[in-house]
């Protein structure tokens, strides 16, 4: 067996063992300072951050040619992009509303919003899976199914008798059916 299939050569081992530890170290503490909302994955663009991280992470880990600074101004870049995204949608709700979907009513009390799933793209066998896989498995005892800004399914079960919690649900209206 060739020996560069196994190892190119120290140095880079090395270089891996040494830049590894400390891009390591500075993306957990860049992500500590920048707060909790740059891993939130609450849209689409925290979504594309987070992966560029560990992209960024992963390259500078593999690639010879890519120096620890480079990462550093890579990461702070990102994060800075990030913060600038959710400093504008918070201040401005048409910017919010450019980086960001709202949530889409899938079914409300039992009936299935067609056109809800077919403007998502989502099956109803898709929906029916997402039901049976939550606490609330059966499709009678399901007050609503949303589909969140971040991709993800909630399902809210029925309320359980007199005073119970009324769940806001997002378009009730033009959006959901």
């Amino acid at each position: 067996m060739p020996h560069d299939l196994l190892l190119d050569d120290a140095a880079g081992l090395l270089r891996t063992l040494i830049v590894g530890p400390l891009a390591y170290a500075f993306l957990v503490a860049a992500l500590r300072v920048s707060g909790k909302r740059t891993l939130a994955k609450l849209n689409a663009f925290d979504l594309v951050v987070t992966v560029a991280l560990g992209s960024t992470l992963a390259s500078v880990l593999t690639s010879e040619n890519a120096a620890f600074a480079e990462a550093a101004v890579a990461f702070l870049t990102l994060i800075g992009l990030q913060w600038i995204v959710a400093t504008a949608s918070v201040r401005w709700r048409g910017f919010a509303r450019t980086v960001r979907s709202d949530p889409t009513l899938l079914m409300r009390s039992g009936e299935i919003c067609e056109d809800a799933l077919r403007r998502e793209r989502i099956t109803r066998a898709e929906l029916m899976t997402v039901i049976r896989t939550s606490d609330t498995n059966d499709p009678r005892n399901v007050a609503a199914v949303i589909l969140e800004s971040d991709g993800s399914f909630s399902v809210i079960p029925e309320p359980e008798g007199p005073g119970s919690a009324d769940y806001p649900l997002p378009g009730a209206g033009a959006r959901g059916t």
